[in-house]
């Protein structure tokens, strides 16, 4: 017998998935009910630590970027003295502490600026060796921890100047809204900065100053757990088929005070693709994100509903079993035997004909095929089998039948969420903070891009040709992936210099009065262009426009849903999905959310994020706004930042109980379409035709020849009544022996 053929396996194989998904029912069903704390929360305060982790993590490499950058470009022209270094990186970048410039071979400090710098821990010496210029972190004297980075001043005939630079560790524009804290955490575990969680000294009552005593060191246990977790491969660490963030990153729980439970979310600093190494992924930093949540006293699980769907499909599928082997198995079994007997020369008793079905006709087939045989007459109330009643492709549909009237229900009507899921406030916080935290990257992302135009236009004299322009430009768009292209024009539009594609500023028009300003010349996606003025070139500037890609490449995080970013007129400039030239918001309630967030209000008219749970077309959607807040260039703009998505698919109880319940009802479909139809393709079918040779063959068809299709059952019956075809008399055998017997008789 074949190994897949037959009756037996495809019966067998559909017994042990249905014993299997019976299993599987009554677990996961049983297991799916109300949470304390929902999974969808925990993998929001993942997303968060993400969030936090890839702002810190640009942040620290766009930090030595730039200062590398600038003492490139110093270093570029005529020597210039330590003071007037600073000074001009301080009028262009206010994003360090202090800043130093010092010689190396002495030691000797040139110049510097802000904060008192620790130049006793820098080792000169080791400047030269492979990764002496990375940055590093240092301890002050009043314990708070200094990012230090460096870059090389060098002009020929003098001594190599050290460029230094320090900055906190501190997350730059990460909304935390009013109860969460977040932490930057060392390869050992130490909590090296810490926002959201005041000072004893902030609050006046004792039970303030405990909660903050607690959550203090609920954050250091997390920390110290998340290290330890972040030094994981992410490979190892994912769970299969996850994606989004190319690091480590996941979400703890922890003790429960006061009716809440601490639920913190962590992730290390790792590059924007698996596998990418930057100076600020190697110093072994990781994020930690904590949140206390309210848990929800009435949760609880239910096994009742699991253990009633289980005990139905055990029952169904055992009556579908019964009926198949009972049916379909013996009868054909019985005939296998039947047939070997006939072939062996047994022809004395008669030959045990099924009931019904195909079977049946097989089976009268053979007992007539016996007298044949055995030279009887036929019996006159002899006749073939009725082809009404129950044949195998019936038995096949009412098991199929069957087995849908327990799957049909779980995949279409049980267990739907409907109107009653209870969607938690800290989805539409996170949303909401979350998205105000985008909204802050896009504006830095801007902001650090037409810094980087003031700092080349502030390099580039009267004096300077437009070779040495040109060497600028592609210098500076080699080091930085935001720009399509970067060019020099003069107060009449013509173009000096540039790098990069052609520009698309209006043709024979100066420079914009717009530091960062958006065109729309008809293209497939907008043109947004940054503009520095130069000093001492009467209305020349240096002209950047920045790749749409970059743009939407910012807007990529899980578990925000689609994300648009919108104009003034609430028209779309970028998304992380496909999105057409400023076409609209989608829905009447994202264009209202977006004004609304962007009303001025309070005595400072400052604008706010807000976050709303709303129904569209009969799904629930969370949505949040945040307009652009803050300093900077790209304020001007007047962007908001748009994102939703749908309820249905975050980890919430109720949706979590559905999508298992239709998962069960499709589980039940598939084992039921694969076994019968494995069944009926490999049994059923050919049992069909080799009724109808049997029944020829019994009428006297002598000269067709039987081939069995398969190594099976039904093949052996086949085989079988070939060797009885080749037993019988032909037509001219038989009347040369009818004539035969009549000489016989007359003599």
């Amino acid at each position: 017998m074949s190994l897949l053929g037959g009756i037996r396996p495809p019966i067998a194989v559909l017994s042990v998935l249905l014993l299997a998904l019976a299993g599987i029912t009554a677990l996961t069903l049983g297991r799916a009910g109300q949470e304390a704390v929902p999974k969808a929360v925990k993998t929001s305060q993942q997303h968060f630590a993400e969030d936090g982790a890839i702002a810190l993590r640009a942040s620290i490499d766009e930090s030595v970027t730039d200062l590398t950058r600038s003492a490139e470009l110093f270093s570029a022209g005529d020597p210039v003295p330590a003071d007037a270094v600073l000074d001009k990186i301080g009028s262009v970048y206010q994003k360090w502490m202090g800043t130093a410039v010092v010689e190396i071979a002495s030691g000797k400090l040139l110049a510097a600026r802000g904060e008192n710098l620790p130049l006793t821990a820098i080792d000169r010496g080791g400047l030269a060796e492979k990764d002496g210029l990375a940055p590093r972190m240092v301890r002050m004297e009043n314990g708070e921890t200094r990012l230090l980075s460096f870059a090389l001043l060098t002009w020929k005939g003098q001594p190599q100047q050290l460029l230094v630079a320090s900055s906190s560790l501190r997350f730059p524009g990460i909304s935390l809204g009013k109860v969460r804290a977040i932490a930057v955490v060392d390869e050992g575990g130490d909590v090296l900065s810490t926002d959201g969680i005041p000072g004893p000294e902030q609050v006046d009552s004792d039970r303030e100053r405990a909660e903050i005593k607690q959550a203090d060191g609920q954050l250091k246990s997390f920390a110290a757990t998340a290290a330890k977790k972040s030094r994981t491969h992410p490979i190892m660490a994912k769970e299969p088929g996850s994606g989004g963030f190319a690091g480590v990153s996941g979400s703890l729980t922890g003790e429960r005070y006061l009716g809440q439970r601490a639920v913190a979310g962590y992730a290390n600093l790792a590059g924007s693709e698996p596998g990418e190494s930057t100076a600020a992924t190697r110093l072994g930093l990781s994020v930690v994100a904590m949140v206390p949540v309210t848990e929800d006293p009435t949760a609880k699980s239910d096994s009742a509903f699991g253990l009633f769907a289980a005990g139905a499909l055990l029952l169904i599928g055992g009556l579908t079993v019964y009926l198949l082997v009972r049916t379909v198995q013996r009868p054909l079994i019985r005939l296998f035997l039947e047939g070997r007997r006939l072939t062996r020369g047994d022809l004395g008793r008669p030959v045990s004909v099924p009931r019904h079905g195909e079977a049946a006709r097989i089976g009268a087939a053979l007992e007539r095929l016996r007298r044949q045989l055995t030279g009887e007459p036929a019996a006159p109330q002899e006749r073939r089998a009725r082809r009404g009643g129950l044949g195998s492709r019936t038995l096949i549909a009412v098991c199929a039948v069957l087995l849908l009237a327990w799957s049909a229900p779980l995949l279409l009507l049980l267990n739907r969420a409907g109107d009653s899921v209870d969607v938690p406030q800290q989805m539409v916080s996170d949303q909401r903070e979350r998205t105000n935290t985008l909204t802050d990257r896009v504006r830095r992302a801007l902001n650090e891009g037409h810094a980087d135009l003031t700092s080349v236009a502030s390099l580039i004299g009267d004096r300077t040709e437009a070779s040495d322009m040109t060497k600028v430009l592609e210098s500076t768009l080699n080091q930085h992936t935001r720009y399509k292209s970067l060019y020099v024009l003069d107060a009449d539009g013509k173009v000096l210099a540039r790098a990069g594609g052609d520009p698309r500023s209006p043709s024979g028009k100066g420079p914009s009065s717009q530091l960062i300003h958006v065109i729309d010349e008809g293209s497939k996606e907008p043109v947004i262009i940054g503009t520095a003025e130069m000093q001492g070139r009467q209305g020349a500037a240096v002209v950047g426009e920045f790749r749409i890609e970059f743009l939407n490449s910012l807007l990529k995080r899980p578990g925000l849903g689609e994300v648009r970013v919108v104009d003034s007129k609430h028209r779309v400039i970028g998304a992380n999905t496909g999105y057409l030239e400023f076409e609209d918001l989608p829905g009447g309630r994202l264009e209202e959310l977006a004004e609304k967030s962007a009303e001025k209000t309070g005595p400072d008219q400052s604008v706010t994020p807000r976050g709303i749970l709303y129904r569209d077309s009969g799904d629930l959607r969370i949505a949040a706004a945040a307009p652009f807040d803050g300093g900077g260039a790209a304020r001007a703009l007047g962007w908001t930042v748009v994102s939703w998505q749908p309820v249905s698919g975050l980890a919430i109880p109720e949706y979590t109980y559905q999508n298992r319940t239709v998962l069960a009802g499709m589980l039940g479909i598939t084992a039921a379409a694969a076994c019968l139809g494995w069944l009926h393709i490999v049994v059923v079918r050919p049992l069909r035709h080799l009724a109808d040779q049997a029944e020829a063959l019994a009428d006297g068809d002598r000269r067709t020849v039987l081939y069995p299709r398969h190594h099976d059952e039904v093949g052996a019956v086949t085989r079988s009544l070939e060797l009885i075809r080749q037993q019988l008399p032909t037509g001219t055998q038989r009347k040369r022996d009818g004539a035969t017997a009549g000489l016989a008789g007359r003599n």
